[in-house]
């Protein structure tokens, strides 16, 4: 049994070093899964590459499933923040919906094997993977100029779930090897004026 009393550490401490801890697994997990896809994000692997006890890793992801949804948050996260930091400034939804989806294409390209590995993971997830309505709900605030989830009406918010989907498809065919960049970027211009047109 544990002998150290919890109370020595400031709860504030405590919970940043988790914090840390948890972004250590989730960045040797995405290191591991952009060299050999999902199979090689091992559990035991992921927890040494990670510095951390294999019982430890559990505790804050309890199966594979959940550790993949996390890296993709991260994906988001990343992209979340670019697009804070250089809004796209096409005068059109749609215009600036692309901008967007063709950004998040690029970064994901970048390493092929964690692209591939994370959406063919999410297409079989198990578990609740928020990635389709968080890029919905990016999607919606890019497009509108600032419109939340809440605001939205369900066919605003459906029509951008839906341009979301065409990109996941279209992403998938390109890692197939079946389109070329600018085949992509084309076809989710059609997707994004026609799914777009009454924003």
């Amino acid at each position: 049994m544990d002998s150290h009393p919890i109370a020595t550490t400031a709860p504030g401490a405590r919970t940043r070093s988790q914090h840390q801890r948890r972004r250590r697994i989730v960045q040797a997990a995405a290191a591991l899964a952009s060299r050999g896809g999902v199979e090689a994000m091992q559990m035991r692997t992921v927890a040494e590459r990670a510095g951390v006890a294999l019982g430890t890793l559990y505790r804050y992801f309890p199966s594979k499933m959940d550790l993949v949804v996390a890296v993709v948050s991260e994906e988001i996260d990343l992209l979340e923040s670019s697009i804070d930091r250089r809004p796209p400034s096409a005068p059109s939804a749609a215009g600036r919906a692309v901008d967007v989806l063709m950004r998040a294409t690029r970064g994901l390209m970048r390493e092929p094997e964690l692209a591939d590995a994370l959406i063919r993971s999410l297409i079989i997830a198990e578990v609740d993977a928020p990635f389709g309505d968080r890029m919905a709900g990016l999607l919606l605030r890019v497009a509108t100029g600032g419109l939340t989830v809440e605001a939205a009406t369900e066919e605003q918010f459906v029509l951008a779930g839906s341009l979301a989907g065409v990109w996941v498809q279209e992403l998938l065919e390109m890692l197939r090897g079946r389109r070329t960049y600018e085949q992509v970027q084309h076809r989710i211009e059609i997707a994004a004026s026609r799914l777009l047109a009454g924003f």
